[in-house]
This record gives C-alpha cells, sequence and structure tokens, in this order.
C-alpha cells in the first residue's frame, strides 16, 4: 500500500513516515498543499493522510479539490489527521470525502489500526489474496504458501502483496519501485532485485515467481 502523508510539523511528519514504513508501507511526505498536489498529479496512492492546517492554503480545500479537479489522482481512501476536535470539523471532513478523522494528539497504534481498517473495507480482495498455494492476510500481515506460514520481513511482504495483485501478468522493476518502495527510492539501486531475491528463496520451490528476459518478472497464476 502506497501512503501520501501530509504533514507540516517538521518532528511529527517524518516520524510518523518512519513508523508507517515499518509497517510495510511505501509513503511519501509532503509539507504542503503544493508538495501534496504535485505527488497527486504524479502518482497514485491507496490512502492519504491528510493534515488541514498547511502553511499555504486548507487541507479541507485540497480534500474537495480531488474530487473536482481531474488533474489530481484520488488516492482510494482518505484520512484526516488534525488538531482540529469541534463537532462541526469533523462533519466537514468527513462530509468533503473523508473516510476516517483522526484528531492529534494520538497514539501511532490506533493510526495503523486505522489503516488497517480501512484497508478491510476498501475491497474484499484486499484483506485475503489467494493465488494457486500462496495466500496473504493484509490486516493480519500473515502469507502462507500451502500449509507452512512465511516469515517476511515488511518489504518482502508489500512486494508478495503487489505480485498477488497482479497474478499472470508481466512486473517490471520499475512497477515495483512504483508502488511497493516510495519516492525516495533510487531508480538505480539493486534494491529490488535484493529483495526478490530473499522473497524467493522464502516462497521455496518450485518457485512461483519467474523471470521474464528483458521485461521483468511474473508471478505464475497457477
Amino acid at each position: 500500500m502506497r501512503i501520501l502523508l501530509v504533514e507540516d510539523d517538521p518532528d511529527l511528519g517524518p516520524v510518523l513516515a518512519l513508523g508507517l514504513r515499518n509497517e510495510a508501507y511505501a509513503v511519501d511526505l509532503a509539507a504542503t498543499c503544493a508538495e501534496a498536489e504535485e505527488l497527486l498529479c504524479a502518482n497514485d496512492f491507496d490512502v492519504a493522510c491528510l493534515d488541514l492546517g498547511l502553511p499555504d492554503g486548507d487541507g479541507l480545500a485540497l480534500l474537495r479539490r480531488l474530487g473536482a479537479d481531474p488533474h489530481l489522482r484520488r488516492p482510494r481512501r482518505l484520512i484526516v489527521l488534525t488538531a482540529r476536535d469541534a463537532v462541526d470539523d469533523r462533519v466537514a471532513g468527513l462530509d468533503a470525502g473523508a473516510d476516517d478523522y483522526l484528531v492529534k494528539p494520538f497514539d501511532f497504534a490506533e493510526l495503523a489500526a486505522r489503516l488497517r481498517a480501512l484497508s478491510r473495507r476498501a475491497d474484499v480482495r484486499d484483506a485475503v489474496l489467494e493465488v494457486g498455494d500462496l495466500r496473504l492476510d493484509a490486516a493480519a500481515h500473515r502469507a502462507w504458501r500451502g500449509g507452512a506460514e512465511l516469515e517476511l520481513t515488511a518489504r518482502e511482504f508489500s512486494m508478495l502483496r503487489y505480485f498477488m495483485h497482479h497474478p499472470g501478468e508481466i512486473t517490471s522493476t520499475e512497477d515495483l519501485l512504483e508502488h511497493v518502495w516510495d519516492a525516495q527510492a533510487d531508480p538505480f539501486t539493486a534494491s529490488v532485485r535484493v529483495i526478490l531475491s530473499r522473497l524467493r528463496r522464502k516462497l521455496g520451490e518450485p518457485g512461483p515467481i519467474s523471470t521474464v528476459t528483458g521485461a521483468g518478472y511474473r508471478l505464475e497464476a497457477q
């Protein structure tokens, strides 16, 4: 899952981003409306976590523009993270299109739990994926091959989840950098190959992920 985190607090933003990355999410951090819009024009996000009090505008106005501006790619789910705790503010945020509203200060564990809940509600296929003898429970962060549970790192889990969303399709290195990593990823890094090699080793034989010469990789549908 790729998340856009819009938070202008220079102390809170990086801490939240690091915590979310440790939960196996790819996270892009924006501190202003302008930075958020630039990212939303160029990338598809599963979730946006949006602060309302931003230095160059009101996050609520940005939230409303997500449904009206064709240049902005609307994330599938939106969570408002704000210190505005009045009932009218909550109503305005939810009416503007937010799926959830979390008042600061909050515990990171609650944010992580709300993201897992949104994942379960987003689409049934997002919650539990099954391809051949592979099974993945996104909300519980567990995966199995056959009857054996796989011990995966956060990045390995995210990579496997992406492959299982696209069984039988060719997945390029660029696809993995776009959806499993975030904007901080170096496109020339060998990390994709390293993580893929470790994932293949843990999946065992016969290997379900094949290499398509000159194109990328493919998770065999059967």
